[in-house]
């Protein structure tokens, strides 16, 4: 491990999460003091109004999430008890971990542990669960507890395990979420997540094999959420009917500009709380992608909260615990995720209502590139024929059409009694706000999504009539021209 990650993890486990601010080569000291909080009491479990987690204490919990997915595989309890402290340090309260990981995903090709921990003792049967494996699994699901974190555990991903499935059958698949439901249903921080780039979805046999390990979860384990990542390029928990029973919240997965998607599943009739399982990743590229510089990523995460979600997951190409991934640690996109968790954790996000008819932002939006990027995310989902997909892909690579480095849709939202009101700018231009709708005299900031800091927006405080237009400040921290847009009657003090 890196000086610094043993410095969060001694500072974490020494004086608690609770309390913690601090400085990593003085590089976090403002994204640590998203971690700031008081921690949550799981297990999480949907909130009344049926958009937003809460804990068990019907607090709103606000995903801020990472993606060590090969955590299990890949690292020794103390390697990984380490990251998790230093995600802490940045704010993050929520891991995506895949319980069982093998070499499709860059691990042992029998599943097993860095120090020799297979997760069956006959090699595949999910009948015969290894419980060395599974305690070592609850271990380090305990670390992530002790610093109020939840884990968003995928029982049998598959990207590597699904010709397990097959091999086991659908009874035995059931057996094993049995298995899994008794063995961690006491164990509170967990929220279950099924599926990972799962393709053949719509193959009824492959789908019909997953769905038994959610069903023999759901019936021994009464005490945790469940969701279900399906295919890229874009798809939605919900698009599969077969899973609306058994998901508790909707796992949006994308590749377009995540409003699209977002706001896909928000404006559903059966809609489930939403959350950003998967976007772009910092430092990877993919095929068909735009990849995740810093400016994609914030894209991606204010576009994703501005759109009634949950929260998200951020992620790198640390996921796989390659040689050398300790200098992914303390990164500009890590850093800048704590900065977005900064602005909303302490404000009152659950409330924010989407601008989707533009009677509060009213001009200065883009509404061309908010409608080029919903037909794109539409052209490349599974409700288009493949050959359709194809013919799109081609057309995006050449164009760009569609793609999320030249989408500068700015979205808005407000709450309800007209107290605060978000807008995120991609781009240095004019927005129109409607300034009656805020309910009184309200103070305008500019905040940096790149350095957490204000500028006034105007002199302050504003009358709550007639329309303004505010232009951003130029150029960011960073030297990029995205700024959010802060309309408050109650000011936070930050």
């Amino acid at each position: 491990m890196t000086a610094p990650a043993l410095l969060v993890a001694w500072t974490l486990l020494s004086f608690g999460a609770d309390a913690l601010a601090i400085d990593v080569e003085g590089r976090n000291a403002d994204a640590a003091s998203a971690a700031i909080v008081a921690k949550p009491a799981f297990p999480l479990k949907v909130g009344a109004s049926n958009r937003y987690l809460v804990d068990r204490n019907d607090r709103p919990f606000l995903i801020v999430g990472d993606s060590p997915q090969n955590i299990i595989g890949k690292l020794s309890e103390a390697e990984a008890a380490a990251y998790i402290a230093n995600r802490a340090a940045y704010g993050i309260n929520a891991l995506w971990i895949n319980l069982l990981c093998n070499e499709a995903l860059g691990c042992s090709s029998d599943g097993a542990t860095p120090d020799g921990i297979v997760p069956f003792v006959v090699a595949n049967d999910l009948t015969t669960p290894n419980p060395a494996f599974f305690q070592r699994a609850e271990s380090i699901i305990r670390h992530a507890e002790d610093l109020g974190m939840v884990v968003i555990l995928d029982p049998i991903e598959t990207i590597g395990w699904l010709r397990t499935l097959h091999v086991n059958g659908v009874a035995n698949a059931y057996r094993y979420g049995r298995y899994l439901g008794e063995r961690y249903r006491d164990v509170p921080n967990i929220v279950w997540m099924h599926g990972n780039d799962f393709q053949s979805w719509q193959d009824s046999d492959d789908d019909a094999l997953v769905r038994a390990v959610a069903r023999g979860i759901r019936d021994t384990d009464p005490n945790h959420l469940q969701t279900v990542e399906l295919n890229f390029l874009t798809s939605g928990s919900l698009d599969d009917p077969s899973w609306q029973s058994l998901v508790d919240l909707s796992a949006a997965y994308t590749y377009f500009p995540t409003y699209a998607q977002v706001l896909s599943e928000y404006n559903r009739a059966n809609h489930k709380p939403v959350f950003l399982a998967e976007a772009n990743y910092e430092f990877e590229h993919n095929a068909e992608t735009d990849g995740g510089t810093a400016k994609t990523l914030r894209k991606q995460e204010y576009w994703t909260m501005l759109s009634g979600a949950t929260g998200q997951l951020y992620g790198s190409r640390a996921w796989r615990f390659d040689k050398g991934w300790e200098a992914d640690l303390d990164t500009r996109g890590v850093v800048e995720l704590g900065y977005m968790s900064k602005l909303f954790a302490h404000r009152r996000w659950y409330d924010l209502v989407p601008d989707q008819t533009h009677t509060v932002a009213t001009s200065g939006y883009d509404a061309l590139s908010e409608h080029v990027g919903r037909l794109a995310a539409y052209l490349g989902s599974y409700r288009v024929q493949p050959a359709v997909q194809r013919l799109f892909s081609r057309f995006k690579r050449y164009t760009h059409f569609g793609s999320i480095a030249t989408n500068t849709y700015a979205p808005t939202a407000r709450t309800a009694d007209g107290s605060l009101v978000v807008s995120y700018l991609p781009k240095n231009r004019p927005i129109t706000i409607d300034m009656s709708k805020l309910a009184a005299p309200a103070t305008a900031r500019w905040y940096d999504p790149t350095s957490a800091t204000y500028r006034p927006a105007a002199k302050s405080p504003l009358a709550n009539t007639g329309v303004r237009e505010f232009s951003p400040p130029g150029v960011n921290s960073a030297g990029d021209d995205d700024w959010v847009l802060v309309i408050e009657t109650n000011p936070e003090k930050d």
